[in-house]
């Protein structure tokens, strides 16, 4: 004879995962519609020239602020539960975030290093998250959701060189070729083993190839020096 209670604690076992996979669903969906709020704001930066982005850029920041008290809430709830039985479920925000950060610091939002890179551990302070945890259980940024962020963030700056050149900013192409390069040479130091993260690490000689078209294209054109690309 099988004891029905077995099924009776296995019920509610299902029951507990479900209310909690529910009030990680209303933590993401909110920091979802925050993450558009961003995203729209930092879309700017291709209809608008960079001399005219600082009211834009203040507004998203502020706005990455308000997904940062959010991330909070996702962590303290998340933290209470072995990490990877969840971890799917964030997995894109976490990435989505993370692009939103280093594209707005490139961009010059956080009057910090214009033009550059954020270290995975200057994310991780910017958002209050601890990075790369192997000793327990807690919400943290991990290095896959670093990298693939960051090829995202390569594909945005591809969009951009091409709307900079629209916008009449000839010096902006330039700029981000020189980064992107530099993006792509570490990219190639790396033996990645995430099937993922390797598939879209591929891509990134696309976008480069993309950007070196439109610095040469603008040096046939005699609207930068022809050496400096």
């Amino acid at each position: 004879m099988v004891d029905p209670t077995i099924f009776e604690q296995l019920q509610a076992d299902i029951d507990d995962d479900s209310l909690v996979r529910e009030e990680i669903r209303n933590i993401l969906q909110r920091r979802e519609r925050q993450g558009k709020v961003t995203q729209s704001l930092l879309s700017r930066a291709h209809s608008v020239a960079a001399a005219e982005l600082g009211e834009v850029l203040g507004a998203a920041r502020s706005s990455i602020n308000d997904q940062v008290e959010t991330i909070k809430e996702l962590s303290d709830l998340a933290s209470k539960y072995p990490y990877y039985k969840y971890h799917h479920m964030w997995a894109r925000h976490t990435q989505d975030i993370i692009l939103a950060v280093v594209f707005g610091v490139w961009l010059g939002a956080y009057d910090m290093r214009q033009g550059t890179l954020l270290t995975i551990d200057e994310v991780g302070s910017t958002l209050n998250v601890p990075v790369n945890v192997k000793d327990r259980d807690v919400f943290h940024i991990t290095t896959e959701e670093y990298l693939l962020a960051l090829t995202d963030l390569i594909e945005e700056l591809a969009r951009l060189a091409v709307n900079s050149v629209t916008l009449g900013d000839y010096q902006r192409p330039l700029q981000i070729s020189r980064f992107v390069k530099d993006l792509h040479a570490g990219f190639q130091i790396l033996n990645l083993k995430n099937d993922i993260l390797r598939r879209k690490s591929d891509v990134i000689k696309y976008n480069v190839k993309k950007i070196e078209d439109v610095v040469y294209d603008l040096s046939l054109r005699n609207l930068i020096p022809h050496n400096a690309s």
